[in-house]
This record gives structure tokens, sequence and C-alpha cells, in this order.
């Protein structure tokens, strides 16, 4: 059966639209959750930033797609909806996002092999898969040692702006010290927070480090290319050289031939 549409010229599936589609489940989790659950002030002033966050990963990520385009209104077609999912502060709006995961989810459906094309294209999985995780980390350690910390004797996590700027400076591991958690639940927070980040920043080095050795391996390569070229035509060269030699050779014996019959 013969695929039609775009869907026929997408199949293989990009990792930052699989990151996409789990940060628009992971959105709507979100709202579901405010619009849902009794929760104090701070959490919910919280949790709509977090939102508001994902959704400015959303624009972006729709204006590069937009600009890389070759097809610009072709592409504004199909992505329309994305674009109005991703607009801040409306939460009707944010429901749209569902129709994100499932036209995701049919690409999923019609890849034949998700691991296979995420292997391919290594560099986007690796950025993709470091933005999932530092908004994860983010996202779940403020969320987390918010509900600890609030209102708990000595403690000066309060506001979410607090949850949120602890979060940042713990992941990096800078460790200002203006804010910390006194409760032991919100120690071990911290220090998986801790454990993530030094994991986290780990590999962003070490991707760093391959864009600078990528360029160096594909000049060795290229060396190597032009050497075997070289000796490839060298050979080439040598065997049309004894091919010559042979047939003028087979010439001067026919005509030694022709002259003893005569």
């Amino acid at each position: 059966m013969k695929l039609k549409g775009r869907w026929a010229n997408n199949m293989q599936l990009s990792p930052f639209e699989l990151v996409m589609m789990l940060l628009s489940l992971f959105s709507v989790v979100l709202i579901l959750c405010m619009v849902l659950l009794p929760m104090d002030k701070e959490t919910r002033k919280l949790l709509f930033f977090l939102d508001t966050s994902i959704c400015c990963i959303f624009l972006i990520n729709f204006f590069v797609g937009l600009i890389k385009a070759d097809n610009k209104p072709l592409f504004l077609k199909e992505h329309w909806i994305d674009f109005v999912a991703s607009i801040p502060a409306i939460e009707p709006l944010r429901f749209a996002r569902l129709f994100q995961i499932l036209r995701v989810i049919r690409l999923l459906r019609m890849s034949r092999s998700i691991l296979g094309s995420l292997l391919k294209q290594r560099r986007q999985t690796t950025l993709a898969s470091l933005l999932l995780a530092m908004v994860t980390i983010v996202a779940f350690s403020s969320v987390l040692v918010l509900l600890v910390e609030n209102g708990e004797p000595g403690s000066n996590i309060k506001t979410a702006e607090d949850a949120i700027w602890w979060s940042l400076v713990t992941i990096s591991t800078v460790g200002y010290g203006d804010f910390y958690p006194v409760t032991t639940v919100g120690h071990i927070i911290g220090g998986l927070v801790i454990l993530c980040g030094v994991s986290f920043f780990g590999v962003i080095s070490g991707y760093m480090a391959s864009l600078f050795v990528a360029p160096d391996e594909q000049e060795n390569l290229e060396t190597q290319r032009q050497q075997f070229k070289q000796q490839m035509d060298d050979m080439l060269l040598r065997i049309e050289q004894n091919q010559q030699q042979m047939l003028q050779e087979i010439t001067e014996l026919k005509q030694q031939l022709d002259q003893q019959h005569k």
C-alpha cells in the first residue's frame, strides 16, 4: 500500500519531533494538574512558569522549522496548530497540543524503526535528549522542593521563583547557597539534582569535544579517500600500460609469424 501526502515524505522521525511530543504531553499534564488539583498559590505559579517556559521552547522550534522550510506556506498550513498551541497564558488553546501528540504518534506508527532513525541522527538525538533532560530535571526538582520545603520552619524556599532559582543553581553545581533545603527529603532531592547536573554537564562537555574532534576525523577520512583514489588511479595506469605493452608484443609476434610463413 502506497502512502500519500506529507506522511509519505516524512517517514523518518526527527528526534526533536519526538521530544516536542513528550513536552506536549508533559505540558498537558501540567494544565490538567492546575485545573483539577487543589494547590496553593505558589505551586500554581510554579506550574504556570514551567508551562510558559515549555511554550517558549515550542515557539522557538516552530520558527526554526519555518525558517528552514523550503515551502513556507505549506509549512504554515501543516503546522499552524503548533503555533496556536504554543501561545502562553491561554489555557484552552494549550489543549490543541493533543493534535501535535496525535500527529507524532501517527508518525511513530508509520516509522519502521524508531531506534534506527534516532541513531542515524545522532547529533540531533543528543541535543534533543539534553533539552528533554534539562526541562525534566528543572521541572520535577523545583516542584518537589517547593512542595517539601514550603511551610517548614526555617525554610527559605517559599515561592515559585525561589524553587526555580534553587533548581537552576543546584543542577549547574554552582552552589550560591542563598537558597537551600532544610528537610531530609529536601536534602535527598538536592543530592539527586546535583548528581543529575554533574552527569548532564558531563554529556554536554563530551558533545562539545566531539564537535571539535569530528572535523579532524572528517579530514582524516578525506585524506584516506584521496590516498585510496590515487592508489587506484596508479594501479589502473599500470594495468593500462601493461595492456598496451602486451598488445604491442602480440602485434610483433604476429608480424614475425607472418614473415616466417612467407
